[in-house]
C-alpha cells in the first residue's frame, strides 16, 4: 500500500513544475498577444492619415531673396507683371505644403516680395509674410488658406501649382526637381506630353 503513495509523493514536484511551465507559456502568449495588439494599434495610428486632421507646421521666415537666386517663370500671355521665385527658399514641409518666396515686378518697376505656401492636396495658397525694403518681413494680415484661381492674367499661384509644384493634388517630387523644372522652363505639362 505504501508503493502507490510513494509514487504519488514522488510525482508531486514534477506536477508543480509542469504547472509552472504551463503558466509561463500562458503568460508569454498573453504578453505576445498584447504586444501585437499594441503594435497594430500604433501602426494604424501612424498610417491612418485619413482620420487624422491636417496640421500645419510652424513656419520660419527665410532670409530676404537675392537677385542671383531668382528664377523667373511664365504665367500667361496677358500677365501684367513679371514673376520669379527664390530658388533657395523652395521647401516642401512635412505638412505637404510647398513654401517659397515670390517676387513680382510691375511694368513700372515696383517690386513686391512675399513668402507664401501652396497646399497641393486642397489646391490652396497662403501668404505668410510680405517683404520690407530693409530686407525684413511683415506678417500677412490674411493669414488664411484661399483657393487658387486658375484663370486671369496674373495667375502666378496657378502657374506654380500646376506647372511646377503639384500633380493630381499631391506634391510633385522634391525641391531639387521643382527648381530644375523652373530653371529649365520645363513645366509638368511638358513632361506629361513627352511621356
Amino acid at each position: 500500500m505504501n508503493k502507490p503513495l510513494d509514487r504519488h509523493i514522488k510525482s508531486a514536484p514534477s506536477m508543480n513544475a509542469f504547472r509552472i511551465v504551463v503558466r509561463g507559456i500562458a503568460a508569454l502568449l498573453l504578453f505576445s498577444t498584447l504586444s501585437a495588439a499594441m503594435a497594430q494599434s500604433q501602426f494604424e495610428e501612424d498610417f491612418d492619415d485619413e482620420n487624422k486632421p491636417w496640421e500645419e507646421i510652424t513656419v520660419q521666415l527665410p532670409p530676404a531673396p537675392k537677385s542671383e537666386n531668382l528664377l523667373p517663370f511664365y504665367v500667361s500671355p496677358t500677365a501684367t507683371q513679371k514673376f520669379a521665385v527664390d530658388s533657395t527658399s523652395i521647401n516642401v514641409g512635412k505638412d505637404g505644403v510647398v513654401r517659397y518666396i515670390l517676387v513680382s515686378v510691375s511694368p513700372e518697376g515696383a517690386t513686391n516680395i512675399s513668402y507664401e505656401g501652396i497646399r497641393c492636396a486642397t489646391f490652396e495658397k497662403k501668404i505668410y509674410a510680405l517683404g520690407r525694403d530693409d530686407g525684413g518681413w511683415t506678417r500677412s494680415r490674411r493669414d488664411q488658406w484661399e483657393g487658387i484661381v486658375r484663370g486671369g492674367a496674373n495667375r502666378q499661384h496657378a502657374a506654380l501649382a500646376l506647372d511646377y509644384f503639384c500633380s493630381n493634388l499631391t506634391v510633385a517630387s522634391n525641391e531639387k526637381e521643382m527648381i530644375r523644372r523652373i530653371k529649365n522652363k520645363r513645366p509638368l505639362t511638358d513632361d506629361v506630353l513627352r511621356n
